[in-house]
Protein backbone atom coordinates (compact mmCIF):
# COMPACT_ATOMS: atom_id res chain seq x y z
CA UNK A 1 0.00 0.00 0.00
CA UNK A 2 1.32 3.48 -0.87
CA UNK A 3 2.05 5.63 2.16
CA UNK A 4 1.32 9.05 0.68
CA UNK A 5 -0.71 10.10 3.70
CA UNK A 6 -2.00 8.79 6.95
CA UNK A 7 -5.29 7.16 6.11
CA UNK A 8 -7.41 4.34 7.42
CA UNK A 9 -7.58 1.03 5.66
CA UNK A 10 -10.17 -1.71 6.00
CA UNK A 11 -9.15 -5.17 4.90
CA UNK A 12 -11.12 -8.36 5.19
CA UNK A 13 -10.22 -11.55 3.37
CA UNK A 14 -12.86 -14.15 2.71
CA UNK A 15 -11.88 -17.70 1.99
CA UNK A 16 -13.82 -20.89 1.90
CA UNK A 17 -12.36 -24.27 2.81
CA UNK A 18 -14.01 -27.67 2.53
CA UNK A 19 -14.22 -29.80 5.62
CA UNK A 20 -16.45 -32.59 4.33
CA UNK A 21 -15.61 -35.71 1.77
CA UNK A 22 -38.86 -8.13 -3.84
CA UNK A 23 -37.78 -10.51 -6.66
CA UNK A 24 -37.30 -9.24 -10.21
CA UNK A 25 -35.99 -12.19 -12.21
CA UNK A 26 -35.82 -15.90 -11.50
CA UNK A 27 -33.96 -18.17 -13.92
CA UNK A 28 -32.82 -21.78 -14.01
CA UNK A 29 -29.96 -23.20 -16.06
CA UNK A 30 -28.58 -26.71 -16.43
CA UNK A 31 -25.07 -27.31 -15.04
CA UNK A 32 -23.51 -30.76 -14.83
CA UNK A 33 -26.94 -32.39 -14.78
CA UNK A 34 -27.98 -30.17 -11.86
CA UNK A 35 -30.00 -26.98 -11.97
CA UNK A 36 -28.29 -23.74 -11.04
CA UNK A 37 -30.88 -21.17 -10.02
CA UNK A 38 -30.59 -17.41 -9.75
CA UNK A 39 -32.81 -14.58 -8.62
CA UNK A 40 -32.36 -10.81 -8.79
CA UNK A 41 -33.59 -8.75 -5.84
CA UNK A 42 -33.51 -5.13 -4.83
CA UNK A 43 -32.93 -3.71 -1.36
CA UNK A 44 -35.28 -1.17 0.18
CA UNK A 45 -34.60 2.33 -1.13
CA UNK A 46 -32.01 4.62 0.40
CA UNK A 47 -31.71 8.32 -0.37
CA UNK A 48 -28.48 10.23 -0.99
CA UNK A 49 -27.82 13.89 -1.68
CA UNK A 50 -24.37 15.26 -2.59
CA UNK A 51 -21.82 14.37 0.06
CA UNK A 52 -24.26 12.38 2.17
CA UNK A 53 -23.70 8.96 3.75
CA UNK A 54 -26.09 6.09 4.28
CA UNK A 55 -25.12 3.03 6.30
CA UNK A 56 -28.32 1.02 6.34
CA UNK A 57 -29.12 -2.28 7.98
CA UNK A 58 -32.03 -4.11 6.39
CA UNK A 59 -33.59 -7.03 8.23
CA UNK A 60 -35.61 -9.76 6.56
CA UNK A 61 -34.42 -9.08 3.02
CA UNK A 62 -35.73 -11.04 0.04
CA UNK A 63 -33.67 -14.20 -0.24
CA UNK A 64 -34.10 -17.77 -1.52
CA UNK A 65 -35.79 -20.00 1.04
CA UNK A 66 -35.25 -23.57 2.10
CA UNK A 67 -32.39 -25.97 2.73
CA UNK A 68 -30.18 -24.97 -0.21
CA UNK A 69 -26.56 -24.57 -1.33
CA UNK A 70 -25.50 -21.00 -2.13
CA UNK A 71 -23.18 -20.62 -5.12
CA UNK A 72 -22.66 -16.84 -5.38
CA UNK A 73 -23.86 -13.33 -4.56
CA UNK A 74 -23.31 -10.33 -6.85
CA UNK A 75 -24.34 -6.74 -6.10
CA UNK A 76 -24.27 -3.17 -7.38
CA UNK A 77 -25.90 0.20 -6.69
CA UNK A 78 -28.67 1.21 -9.12
CA UNK A 79 -31.21 4.00 -9.46
CA UNK A 80 -35.01 3.73 -9.66
CA UNK A 81 -34.78 2.81 -13.33
CA UNK A 82 -32.31 0.00 -12.64
CA UNK A 83 -29.42 1.94 -14.16
CA UNK A 84 -25.95 1.33 -12.71
CA UNK A 85 -24.61 4.25 -10.68
CA UNK A 86 -20.96 5.17 -11.37
CA UNK A 87 -18.58 4.54 -8.51
CA UNK A 88 -17.20 8.08 -8.73
CA UNK A 89 -20.68 9.40 -7.89
CA UNK A 90 -21.76 6.88 -5.24
CA UNK A 91 -18.89 5.10 -3.55
CA UNK A 92 -19.94 1.68 -2.31
CA UNK A 93 -17.84 1.50 0.84
CA UNK A 94 -19.07 -1.99 1.60
CA UNK A 95 -22.03 -4.31 1.61
CA UNK A 96 -22.41 -7.34 3.89
CA UNK A 97 -24.89 -10.20 3.95
CA UNK A 98 -25.27 -12.45 6.95
CA UNK A 99 -27.60 -15.01 8.43
CA UNK A 100 -29.55 -14.42 11.60
CA UNK A 101 -32.27 -16.14 13.55
CA UNK A 102 -35.24 -14.21 14.91
CA UNK A 103 -38.03 -15.16 17.23
CA UNK A 104 -41.39 -16.06 15.70
CA UNK A 105 -43.41 -14.16 14.73
CA UNK A 106 -41.58 -10.95 13.75
CA UNK A 107 -43.67 -7.78 13.86
CA UNK A 108 -43.96 -5.43 10.90
CA UNK A 109 -41.94 -2.82 12.78
CA UNK A 110 -39.11 -5.29 13.36
CA UNK A 111 -38.85 -6.15 9.68
CA UNK A 112 -38.47 -2.53 8.55
CA UNK A 113 -35.12 -1.27 7.32
CA UNK A 114 -32.99 -0.46 10.36
CA UNK A 115 -30.30 2.19 10.80
CA UNK A 116 -29.07 0.82 14.11
CA UNK A 117 -27.05 -2.21 15.06
CA UNK A 118 -28.67 -5.45 16.15
CA UNK A 119 -28.85 -5.24 19.94
CA UNK A 120 -32.07 -7.16 20.54
CA UNK A 121 -32.74 -10.46 22.27
CA UNK A 122 -35.15 -11.15 19.40
CA UNK A 123 -32.15 -11.88 17.17
CA UNK A 124 -29.27 -14.32 17.15
CA UNK A 125 -26.50 -13.68 14.62
CA UNK A 126 -25.68 -17.03 13.03
CA UNK A 127 -22.36 -15.79 11.68
CA UNK A 128 -19.76 -17.72 9.74
CA UNK A 129 -17.14 -20.24 10.83
CA UNK A 130 -14.64 -17.69 12.14
CA UNK A 131 -12.05 -16.73 12.80
CA UNK A 132 -12.68 -13.27 14.27
CA UNK A 133 -14.19 -12.76 17.71
CA UNK A 134 -17.96 -13.13 18.14
CA UNK A 135 -20.16 -10.81 16.03
CA UNK A 136 -17.15 -9.23 14.29
CA UNK A 137 -16.99 -9.68 10.51
CA UNK A 138 -19.69 -12.32 10.77
CA UNK A 139 -20.92 -12.06 7.16
CA UNK A 140 -21.33 -14.86 4.64
CA UNK A 141 -20.76 -12.61 1.61
CA UNK A 142 -19.37 -9.09 1.48
CA UNK A 143 -17.38 -6.74 -0.75
CA UNK A 144 -17.21 -3.03 -1.55
CA UNK A 145 -16.17 -0.78 -4.40
CA UNK A 146 -14.59 -3.74 -6.24
CA UNK A 147 -17.86 -5.65 -6.37
CA UNK A 148 -18.75 -5.06 -10.06
CA UNK A 149 -15.63 -6.80 -11.33
CA UNK A 150 -15.22 -9.50 -8.70
CA UNK A 151 -16.72 -12.97 -9.09
CA UNK A 152 -18.09 -14.61 -5.96
CA UNK A 153 -19.06 -17.84 -7.68
CA UNK A 154 -18.20 -21.05 -5.82
CA UNK A 155 -17.22 -23.83 -8.26
CA UNK A 156 -18.91 -27.20 -8.46
CA UNK A 157 -19.40 -29.43 -6.57
CA UNK A 158 -19.14 -27.02 -3.62
CA UNK A 159 -21.72 -24.80 -1.97
CA UNK A 160 -22.51 -22.88 1.22
CA UNK A 161 -25.31 -24.84 2.84
CA UNK A 162 -28.00 -22.73 4.55
CA UNK A 163 -31.50 -23.30 5.83
CA UNK A 164 -30.71 -26.49 7.72
CA UNK A 165 -33.61 -26.96 10.20
CA UNK A 166 -31.25 -28.73 12.61
CA UNK A 167 -29.17 -25.57 12.96
CA UNK A 168 -32.08 -23.21 13.70
CA UNK A 169 -32.70 -22.70 17.45
CA UNK A 170 -36.11 -23.72 18.75
CA UNK A 171 -38.60 -20.88 18.58
CA UNK A 172 -36.63 -19.03 15.90
CA UNK A 173 -36.65 -18.84 12.11
CA UNK A 174 -33.73 -18.21 9.78
CA UNK A 175 -33.55 -14.86 8.03
CA UNK A 176 -31.04 -12.64 6.25
CA UNK A 177 -29.64 -9.19 6.99
CA UNK A 178 -28.10 -6.77 4.49
CA UNK A 179 -25.80 -3.86 5.41
CA UNK A 180 -25.19 -1.21 2.73
CA UNK A 181 -22.68 1.59 3.33
CA UNK A 182 -22.68 4.16 0.51
CA UNK A 183 -21.05 7.60 0.22
CA UNK A 184 -22.20 10.20 -2.33
CA UNK A 185 -19.12 12.02 -3.65
CA UNK A 186 -20.78 14.43 -6.08
CA UNK A 187 -19.50 17.96 -5.54
CA UNK A 188 -17.30 17.21 -2.54
CA UNK A 189 -14.08 19.14 -1.95
CA UNK A 190 -11.99 15.98 -1.68
CA UNK A 191 -13.42 12.82 -3.16
CA UNK A 192 -10.59 10.57 -1.96
CA UNK A 193 -10.77 12.04 1.53
CA UNK A 194 -14.52 11.45 1.68
CA UNK A 195 -14.19 7.80 0.67
CA UNK A 196 -11.37 7.38 3.23
CA UNK A 197 -13.77 8.81 5.82
CA UNK A 198 -11.39 11.52 7.02
CA UNK A 199 -12.96 13.00 10.12
CA UNK A 200 -12.11 16.64 9.35
CA UNK A 201 -14.08 16.48 6.09
CA UNK A 202 -17.12 15.18 7.96
CA UNK A 203 -16.72 17.63 10.86
CA UNK A 204 -17.08 14.69 13.25
CA UNK A 205 -15.68 14.46 16.78
CA UNK A 206 -17.94 11.69 18.12
CA UNK A 207 -18.91 8.28 16.79
CA UNK A 208 -22.46 7.22 15.90
CA UNK A 209 -23.18 6.35 19.53
CA UNK A 210 -22.10 9.77 20.79
CA UNK A 211 -18.76 8.63 22.19
CA UNK A 212 -15.74 10.92 21.68
CA UNK A 213 -13.29 9.68 19.07
CA UNK A 214 -10.06 8.27 20.44
CA UNK A 215 -6.98 10.47 20.33
CA UNK A 216 -5.29 10.68 16.91
CA UNK A 217 -8.23 8.98 15.16
CA UNK A 218 -8.18 10.90 11.87
CA UNK A 219 -10.37 8.72 9.68
CA UNK A 220 -12.36 5.53 9.45
CA UNK A 221 -15.78 4.02 9.98
CA UNK A 222 -16.38 6.10 13.11
CA UNK A 223 -16.46 9.28 11.00
CA UNK A 224 -18.64 8.32 8.02
CA UNK A 225 -21.62 6.71 9.67
CA UNK A 226 -25.32 6.97 8.86
CA UNK A 227 -26.45 10.57 8.25
CA UNK A 228 -23.03 12.23 8.17
CA UNK A 229 -22.15 14.80 5.50
CA UNK A 230 -18.84 15.20 3.66
CA UNK A 231 -17.78 18.77 2.89
CA UNK A 232 -19.08 20.16 -0.39
CA UNK A 233 -17.60 22.73 -2.73
CA UNK A 234 -19.06 26.14 -2.02
CA UNK A 235 -22.32 26.67 -3.86
CA UNK A 236 -22.58 23.15 -5.27
CA UNK A 237 -26.13 21.97 -5.89
CA UNK A 238 -27.12 18.46 -6.89
CA UNK A 239 -30.22 16.33 -6.96
CA UNK A 240 -31.24 13.98 -4.19
CA UNK A 241 -31.36 10.48 -5.57
CA UNK A 242 -33.24 7.35 -4.58
CA UNK A 243 -30.97 4.34 -4.90
CA UNK A 244 -31.01 0.60 -4.28
CA UNK A 245 -28.59 -2.27 -3.95
CA UNK A 246 -29.46 -4.73 -6.68
CA UNK A 247 -28.24 -8.19 -5.77
CA UNK A 248 -28.24 -11.50 -7.58
CA UNK A 249 -28.21 -14.74 -5.62
CA UNK A 250 -27.11 -18.05 -7.16
CA UNK A 251 -28.05 -21.34 -5.53
CA UNK A 252 -28.90 -24.99 -6.04
CA UNK A 253 -31.30 -27.31 -4.32
CA UNK A 254 -29.39 -29.41 -1.84
CA UNK A 255 -28.62 -33.00 -2.79
CA UNK A 256 -25.93 -35.58 -2.06
CA UNK A 257 -23.73 -34.28 -4.87
CA UNK A 258 -23.12 -30.96 -3.05
CA UNK A 259 -19.92 -30.77 -1.00
CA UNK A 260 -20.54 -28.28 1.86
CA UNK A 261 -17.95 -25.60 2.59
CA UNK A 262 -17.16 -23.44 5.59
CA UNK A 263 -16.80 -19.67 5.38
CA UNK A 264 -13.91 -17.94 7.15
CA UNK A 265 -13.12 -14.23 7.35
CA UNK A 266 -9.44 -13.35 7.77
CA UNK A 267 -8.57 -9.84 8.95
CA UNK A 268 -5.01 -8.60 8.53
CA UNK A 269 -5.44 -6.61 11.77
CA UNK A 270 -6.22 -9.72 13.83
CA UNK A 271 -4.14 -9.57 17.01
CA UNK A 272 -4.65 -13.26 17.68
CA UNK A 273 -5.98 -12.47 21.14
CA UNK A 274 -9.46 -13.48 22.24
CA UNK A 275 -11.58 -12.29 25.14
CA UNK A 276 -11.15 -13.94 28.52
CA UNK A 277 -14.48 -12.55 29.68
CA UNK A 278 -13.03 -9.53 31.45
CA UNK A 279 -13.86 -5.96 30.48
CA UNK A 280 -10.28 -4.66 30.43
CA UNK A 281 -8.21 -4.35 27.26
CA UNK A 282 -11.02 -5.46 24.97
CA UNK A 283 -10.13 -2.82 22.34
CA UNK A 284 -7.01 -4.85 21.54
CA UNK A 285 -8.75 -8.20 21.25
CA UNK A 286 -9.11 -9.93 17.89
CA UNK A 287 -9.95 -8.41 14.53
CA UNK A 288 -9.65 -4.60 14.53
CA UNK A 289 -11.35 -4.17 11.10
CA UNK A 290 -9.33 -1.06 10.17
CA UNK A 291 -5.86 0.37 10.74
CA UNK A 292 -3.81 3.50 10.09
CA UNK A 293 -1.09 3.69 7.45
CA UNK A 294 1.62 6.07 8.62
CA UNK A 295 2.87 8.71 6.16
CA UNK A 296 6.21 8.33 4.40
CA UNK A 297 9.20 10.40 5.36
CA UNK A 298 9.43 13.68 3.50
CA UNK A 299 11.15 13.26 0.15
CA UNK A 300 10.68 9.50 -0.06
CA UNK A 301 10.45 8.29 -3.68
CA UNK A 302 7.20 6.50 -4.59
CA UNK A 303 9.04 3.20 -5.09
CA UNK A 304 9.98 3.22 -1.41
CA UNK A 305 6.66 4.54 -0.15
CA UNK A 306 5.00 1.17 0.32
CA UNK A 307 3.55 -0.27 3.51
CA UNK A 308 3.10 -4.01 4.01
CA UNK A 309 1.10 -5.59 6.80
CA UNK A 310 1.03 -9.31 7.52
CA UNK A 311 -0.92 -11.54 9.88
CA UNK A 312 -0.55 -15.21 10.74
CA UNK A 313 -3.53 -17.24 11.84
CA UNK A 314 -4.66 -20.82 12.19
CA UNK A 315 -7.88 -22.15 10.69
CA UNK A 316 -9.67 -24.31 13.28
CA UNK A 317 -10.54 -27.09 10.82
CA UNK A 318 -8.57 -28.31 7.85
CA UNK A 319 -9.54 -28.78 4.22
CA UNK A 320 -8.96 -27.42 0.73
CA UNK A 321 -9.16 -23.75 -0.20
CA UNK A 322 -11.95 -23.44 -2.77
CA UNK A 323 -12.35 -19.67 -3.13
CA UNK A 324 -10.69 -16.56 -1.75
CA UNK A 325 -11.21 -12.83 -2.27
CA UNK A 326 -9.76 -9.70 -0.68
CA UNK A 327 -11.48 -6.43 0.16
CA UNK A 328 -9.31 -3.31 0.15
CA UNK A 329 -9.94 0.40 -0.10
CA UNK A 330 -8.23 3.04 -2.23
CA UNK A 331 -4.45 2.83 -1.97
CA UNK A 332 -4.30 -0.93 -1.64
CA UNK A 333 -1.91 -2.60 -4.08
CA UNK A 334 -2.96 -6.19 -3.46
CA UNK A 335 -3.21 -9.06 -1.00
CA UNK A 336 -1.66 -12.51 -0.85
CA UNK A 337 -3.14 -15.53 0.89
CA UNK A 338 -0.65 -18.29 1.52
CA UNK A 339 -0.29 -21.46 3.54
CA UNK A 340 2.69 -23.12 5.14
CA UNK A 341 3.68 -24.91 1.97
CA UNK A 342 2.33 -22.77 -0.86
CA UNK A 343 0.99 -19.42 -2.07
CA UNK A 344 -2.73 -19.68 -2.75
CA UNK A 345 -3.82 -16.45 -4.29
CA UNK A 346 -2.65 -12.98 -5.22
CA UNK A 347 -5.52 -10.53 -5.39
CA UNK A 348 -5.02 -7.09 -6.94
CA UNK A 349 -7.45 -4.12 -7.02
Amino acid sequence: MHKDSKICMFLALIWIATVYAESVIVTSTQSNERKLKSAVFRSPAFVLGPGQVQNKIYLGIDFPKGHIALKGFDAEVVDEGGNSIPLHETYLHHWLVETLYHKMPLTEEQTKAQTRRLHSSNYIVAGNDGICQDDTLSQIFGLGSETRHTSTFIPDPYGIVVGDPKQIPEGYVEDWMLNVHAIDTRGVVNSLGCTECRCNLYNVTKDEYGRPLRENYIGGLNCCYEGTQCQLKEGFQGEIRTLYLKYTVYWMNLDESIVPVRTYILDVTDTGQRSDGSSSGQSHVGCQVEYDVAPCSAGSPPSECIYTREAHMAIPQGGDVIYAVAHQHTGGLGSVLYGQMYDCCFLSP
